[in-house]
């Protein structure tokens, strides 16, 4: 796990002193990804700066790494968890090693194979390979996008990558130089919680999406999809299910297994729901000595450290736990936000920023786990088109009545949402886990775009699902792969726990796991009463009985007291401080507070606080990485970081 950095300029010599002096400066921004090691290389047309966070042959495995007699130079963010089965591959085929690590395997193989060695590697990945032959860069990253990789054009024309879009922008010169705030990623992001792939909310920094990789020849960059999940859905029948869940409980292990390959000591985060729960009762397998960890607050209802510590106790790990308080969290924002690089609105950010810190203190490489509702049908919002089944059979002219009955109701009104979602197709209705302003509720944005809404993101999306006939359920799984799930989830996953120099790893979220789940049909993932079905019937044998069909929770927050009570004083600050009128009516927003604050008080149901929170968020955003008001005082990392 590490930070890289990288500018190219394939079409001429344009590398001198300055260049790479530039690069070694934005390379600081990064530093926390990879403390233990800070390299550069470069020619007269490229420069590779790398920050390493070293886990397998850490006396070798040096980046930027050459091979074939220097003809290559990679430079690699990630782990390669079959690289022991590839390098055998590849040393049979002919390949040579000088190393002992996983990284060494991705460029023998690309010397071998070309591109197809991508769908060979089972892991997280970002790299880039610079031939210094062909004068070409071929890179990649990973199916579901665990690590991130940011790029730029530069004035001068050269190409620049990044682990961390921060440092990019340091490279361009600011926000400015980067082509300022984009309209549309921040209504996206007011809409999503996140702004989605490939699109960051600068106009001038995009994101190579996952699953794709790339090559530059001549400064063009062209990218290429290799990943193209797909659900082959077979029946079960009924003396068939437990053959089934067998083989999800052994590829569960499998991935593991592989997944705690490291040099160094693996813990695991241990939220108390059944995901995590599975993940360090399989890794104790592997490590007796199995560190856990877990947060959570001091209010009643929004910890899971009781249940957690109890989980720990039935598989027999040791738990480490560390209580946020309102103030430690307030305080916490701009550097989560700083870390963060683009605005995500979802508060669980916060809790695992604390807990990714406390586990590094302990250990230097965690599990978790991430992709399990993606992946086996988990989510609660999964179960909505078994409850919505009685409105597909209504004539359309009956759910129009129905729908414009919806917007006469009162907000907050029990059943109000049903209608409203029941009358409208599921293109409309769904387009990920979090729904926050409606295309209707978006009166306090300036730039406004009314023919931009969320099925503008969706759309290609759906069109995929309809073509391949995929049920309504089915369809929400897949649309939750290239939004939700790499857009929240892992980008929370990864920068939280990078800013603390420790590594994530989800072992849900690998090909052979996802090759079995996608298998699984509809009555095996939702159910009236429960969501991954097959899963948990997997799980009976390996996790505690209390975690088997408990309710999920993840990191809850409490925001919507906080934002009334403790953090509302900070959060008018907040809005008061922000120079956002060009993008926001703040008036609009400061009324909206006062008006959460008073429906708290007064025991009403309508809750605010997430809609607040994303604009709180984008607020400090903005003080960070367009005013430059709000300057986090960034913490020493771990070790020394020579530079």
């Amino acid at each position: 796990m590490c930070g890289l950095i990288a500018y190219f300029s394939t079409d001429a010599d344009r590398v001198d002193d300055g260049t790479v002096d530039a690069v070694r400066a934005a390379q600081n921004c990064v530093r926390h990804r990879g403390p233990d090691e800070n390299e550069a290389w470069w020619d007269t047309r490229a420069v590779f700066g790398f920050n390493r966070l070293s886990f397998i042959d850490i006396e070798h495995s040096h980046q930027p790494m050459p091979y074939a007699d220097g003809r290559y130079r990679i430079v690699f963010n990630g782990e390669i968890y079959n690289y022991l089965e590839l390098r055998e591959e590849l040393t049979a085929a002919g390949a040579t090693f000088a190393t002992e690590g996983d990284t060494e395997a991705i460029v023998a193989g690309y010397h071998l194979w070309g591109e197809d060695v991508v769908p060979k590697l089972r892991g997280m990945f970002a790299f880039l390979i610079w031939d210094t032959q062909e004068k070409t860069v071929f890179g990649a990253r990973d199916p579901f996008g665990i690590k991130p990789l940011f790029t730029a054009r530069l004035a001068d024309g050269g190409l620049v990558f990044s682990s961390e879009k921060k440092a990019v922008l340091e490279l361009l010169g600011g926000s400015d130089a980067a082509g300022g705030v984009d309209a549309a990623s921040l209504q996206h992001y007011l809409t999503l919680q996140y702004v989605p792939e490939p699109a960051t909310l600068h106009r001038g920094i995009r994101r190579i999406e996952s699953g794709t990789s790339f090559t530059v020849v001549d400064g063009e960059l062209t990218t290429r999809r290799y990943f193209h999940p797909t659900f082959p859905i077979r029946p079960v029948a009924k003396d068939e299910q437990q053959a089934l869940y067998d083989r999800i409980a052994d590829v569960l292990d499998d991935s593991v297994r592989m997944h705690m390959r490291a040099d160094v000591t693996v813990g695991s985060f241990l939220s108390g729901g059944i995901d995590s729960t599975a993940i360090a009762a399989l890794a104790k397998r592997y490590n007796p000595e199995l560190l856990t960890f877990t947060t959570g607050f001091e209010r009643q209802g929004f910890s899971e450290i009781d249940v957690a510590a109890e989980s720990a106790a039935a598989i027999g790990v040791e738990h480490i736990t560390k209580v946020v308080t309102p103030q430690e969290f307030a305080e916490s924002i701009p550097l989560v936000v700083w870390y963060l690089d683009d605005p995500v609105a979802d508060p669980a950010l916060v809790p695992l920023y604390f807990i990714a810190r406390e586990a590094r203190k302990h250990v230097k490489v965690v599990l978790s786990g991430e992709g399990a509702d993606e992946l086996f049908g988990g989510y609660n919002i999964y179960r909505e088109p078994l409850s919505l089944a009685a409105f597909e059979k209504l004539p359309r002219g009956i759910l129009r009545a129905l729908g414009a009955l919806s917007t006469k109701l009162p907000d907050g009104m029990r059943g109000k949402d049903l209608l409203r979602r029941g009358s409208i197709p599921l293109e409309q209705r769904y387009y990920g886990n979090a729904r926050l302003f409606r295309d209707d509720e978006l009166g306090f944005l300036r730039s406004r775009d009314p023919d931009l809404s969320h099925v503008t993101v969706t759309r290609e999306l759906y069109e995929r699902t309809r073509a391949a006939g995929y049920d309504d359920v089915t369809a929400m799984q897949y649309v939750d792969l290239f939004t939700w799930l790499r857009g929240d989830i892992l980008v929370k996953a990864d920068k939280m726990t990078m800013a603390n120099s420790l590594e994530l790893r989800v072992p849900f979220l690998d090909p052979e796991v996802f090759r079995v789940a996608s298998t699984i049909p509809v009555d095996q993932r939702v159910t009236k009463e429960t969501t991954k079905y097959a899963l948990r019937r997997a799980l009976e044998q390996i996790v505690p009985a209390h975690v088997l069909n408990r309710r999920k929770l993840g990191f809850p927050v409490p925001t919507r007291h906080w934002l009334a009570e403790d953090l509302h004083d900070w959060a008018r600050q907040v809005i008061e401080d922000s120079d956002t009128d060009q993008w926001l009516d703040r008036s609009q927003v400061l009324a909206m507070l006062a008006a959460h604050r008073d429906n708290q008080r007064s025991g009403s149901p309508v809750d605010y606080s997430r809609k607040l929170w994303t604009l709180l968020v984008f607020m400090i955003w903005h003080g960070i990485f367009v005013e430059g008001r709000i300057r986090p005082e960034i913490p020493a990392t771990v070790y020394p970081v020579r530079l």
